[in-house]
């Protein structure tokens, strides 16, 4: 039993919700839009400002993929209202940040500095040196997007240098020891 799936989501004001008859689910709202297509099979029903799906039999496949219809629904009617953020550090003498434009620039202790591309849909704001906060409707590409800044450098566990998700805990090595 779907302790998620069965949970039903209320539609806030001001938000858009349709649904094809092949489960292709849009979501209008003040930050934007958002299409998803759903498995089809889902029932997915609208009542009176609440969105409730049932799953078609009790098989393996549609229990797993019931609480999964739900929750990328939920997260398409959360984006467009609040919107997603990942924030970002960056530890370690000379690793810096900075935007210029529609690029993020990072020096990371590399030769040369990264420039990375804003993808469409996403926001990318460095409101410190150290600091890169990353936004955006979609939480996968929000969160995709982070792990991509994170994955050139990701934090070392001698010093504790790179780029790290904001409250992330790095665990520490002790290093070598003289004799």
């Amino acid at each position: 039993m779907s302790r998620i799936g069965l949970n039903p989501i209320s539609i806030p004001s001001g938000v858009e919700v349709t649904v094809d008859d092949k489960n292709l689910v849009k979501v209008k709202g003040a930050k934007g839009e958002l299409s998803e297509q759903i498995t089809p099979g889902m029932d997915i029903k609208i009542e009176d400002g609440v969105l409730t799906i049932a799953r078609p039999t009790e098989n393996k496949r549609h229990r797993s993929l019931h609480g999964l219809s739900r929750t990328l629904i939920y997260n398409m009617i959360e984006g467009v209202t609040k919107g997603y953020e990942k924030r970002l550090e960056i530890e370690g003498t000379g690793y810096r940040a900075q935007k210029q434009g529609k690029k993020l620039i990072l020096g990371l202790g590399y030769s040369h500095p990264l420039e990375l591309e804003d993808p469409q849909g996403i926001e990318v704001e460095v409101p410190a040196a150290n600091k890169i906060i990353v936004k955006g409707i979609n939480k996968q590409q929000v969160g995709n997007y982070a792990a991509v800044i994170r994955g050139y450098r990701p934090p070392e566990p001698y010093k504790g240098k790179g780029v790290k998700y904001e409250g992330e805990q790095i665990r520490r090595k002790v290093g070598k020891t003289g004799k």
